[in-house]
């Protein structure tokens, strides 16, 4: 097949700058208009949304955005989305749910949920992420949006490396959504980033909001922001993934995944079935399990033959395809967050455990959506900053599993005190044990602290402990590059 430059692989052209008209976003309808009208559309796949100085900024302010959940329900209005692999799913076995507005695999037939979550922490297994939001941000402009609206320090990150963060409100703070940020290609400003599909309407908005702002003091007009419409995403996942991927790749000599590490990205092409070189794909090192493993984006037209391709080379002895169930009993053993349960409008990254996220330059330079509220946070009462009044943590719980919305509880000289909430919880299929995660006030926060949990309205005993409940097996080349 003929092989994409390496800048357009992923939608990106070099253009001068021009005007651009102005689009507008409907949910579920796709037209332009006219450029005197504020907002932004959809358009063929990559979807290009612009914003210019010809309105003025549409301000999206928090409580006009209406906080989103990663339920597994479906709408009302629209019938459920499906990815390109859909049809691959029904072919494996693969029970369907409604999930984030998408028929998504739960798990398939030939592993339970259990057997799928030991299976990836084992062996390796092939997760479908295609109901993830794409998107490229290109032109001098993109970083200085970016480093606005996330409390990252974009100019310090290297070309082809990915971290994550958090888009936040501005004044409160609170996370509007969790995302990874790749800087990509030869230019500075070019970036990769993922969002929740959940959260696809309010972020597109918020996005939108923003950019209209920056533009309104007469940024440049190069800028270009993209949604990837219709292109895969898929994740391995597991000890055995670098090999499966290794052998995958169309020309394994141009890199060796070994000495490829936690963070960083690359375009390459991948075998597919025919035996022909694809395309260019975006792999990442990371993922959402705990384990070792790749992201990769792939365009639309060949993301079955490719996802076909590695359960080929993998084979059933080394790589399976896994469902929702798995991932979110794995993402919790790892001790990560899932948008609308354990991150919400409310919540502030220090709040959350995320002060990791917060560069060490923006610490002390601030400028980023929140600060006012985010780095005083960072300092105790004593140390002259607000301190917080609650913590994200991690829980092991006795008897029946805590699930979310389960109170957190202590003994007090008035009775039983209500100090937290569950917002995640599930046996664990590695431990054996019941763990949960949720926000518990300040000063119940350390490990060891012994606390109940209300379950169907029995109190359990509960401990406090640190994240992860499982140990992180990152491929780092360093420490310091991923939260262990």
């Amino acid at each position: 097949m003929k092989k994409t430059p390496l800048p357009d692989a992923i939608g990106l052209v070099r253009r001068r700058p021009r005007p651009v008209a102005r689009w507008i976003y409907k949910p579920h309808e796709v037209r332009s208009i006219n450029p005197k009208s504020a907002g932004y559309a959809t358009r063929a796949s990559p979807t290009r949304l612009r914003a210019s100085k010809l309105a003025s900024p549409s301000r999206l302010l928090p409580q006009e955005i209406q906080a989103c959940r990663h339920a597994s329900t479906s709408s009302d209005v629209a019938p459920l989305k499906r990815t390109a692999l859909y049809n691959l799913h029904l072919g494996y076995g693969a029970k369907m749910v409604p999930f984030a507005g998408y028929s998504m695999p739960v798990q398939y037939s030939d592993l339970s949920v259990g057997e799928s979550h030991k299976w990836t922490r084992e062996k390796t297994s092939l997760f479908d992420v295609g109901h993830m939001v794409q998107h490229t941000m290109a032109g001098p402009p993109s970083t200085i949006l970016l480093e606005m609206i996330t409390p990252t320090s974009l100019h310090g990150l290297e070309i082809n490396r990915s971290t994550l963060s958090c888009l936040l409100h501005p004044k409160t703070g609170g996370i509007v959504d969790d995302t990874v940020i790749t800087r990509i290609g030869k230019s500075p400003d070019k970036y990769y980033i993922v969002t929740n599909a959940a959260c696809r309407q309010k972020d597109l908005a918020y996005i939108s909001s923003q950019i209209s702002e920056l533009q309104s003091k007469s940024l440049d007009d190069s800028f270009d922001w993209q949604v990837l419409e219709g292109w895969g995403l898929i994740a391995l996942q597991g000890p055995l993934s670098v090999e499966v991927l290794q052998q995958s790749l169309a020309k394994p000599e141009t890199i060796d995944l070994h000495g490829f590490y936690f963070g960083q990205s690359a375009f390459v092409s991948l075998l597919l079935p025919s035996g022909e070189h694809s395309e260019l794909v975006l792999i990442t090192r990371g993922g959402y399990t705990g384990e070792d493993g790749f992201e990769i984006s792939i365009p639309p037209n060949i993301t079955v033959p490719i996802t076909q391709s590695l359960l080929r080379v993998g084979g059933p002895a080394r790589l399976r395809l896994a469902g929702l169930g798995a991932r979110d009993s794995l993402r919790l053993e790892a001790g990560m967050c899932l948008y609308g349960h354990d991150l919400d409008d409310t919540t502030t990254p220090v709040e959350a455990g995320l002060r990791w996220i917060i560069s060490e330059y923006r610490r002390e330079a601030g400028g980023f959506h929140g600060d006012n509220v985010i780095l005083p946070q960072m300092k105790t009462l004593k140390n002259g900053g607000t301190g917080v009044t609650r913590r994200r943590v991690g829980l092991m719980v006795e008897g029946a599993p805590a699930r979310e919305g389960s109170e957190i509880v202590v003994d007090s000289s008035e009775g039983q005190q209500v100090i937290g909430r569950i917002t995640s919880g599930c046996p664990s299929p590695t431990l054996g044990k019941n763990i949960a995660m949720g926000y518990i006030k300040e000063g119940y926060h350390k490990a060891g602290t012994e606390v109940g949990v209300i379950v169907r309205g029995k109190r359990r005993k509960a401990e406090v402990t640190k994240m992860p409940f499982v140990t992180s097996k990152y491929w780092k080349q360093a420490a310091g590059t991923a939260p262990a």
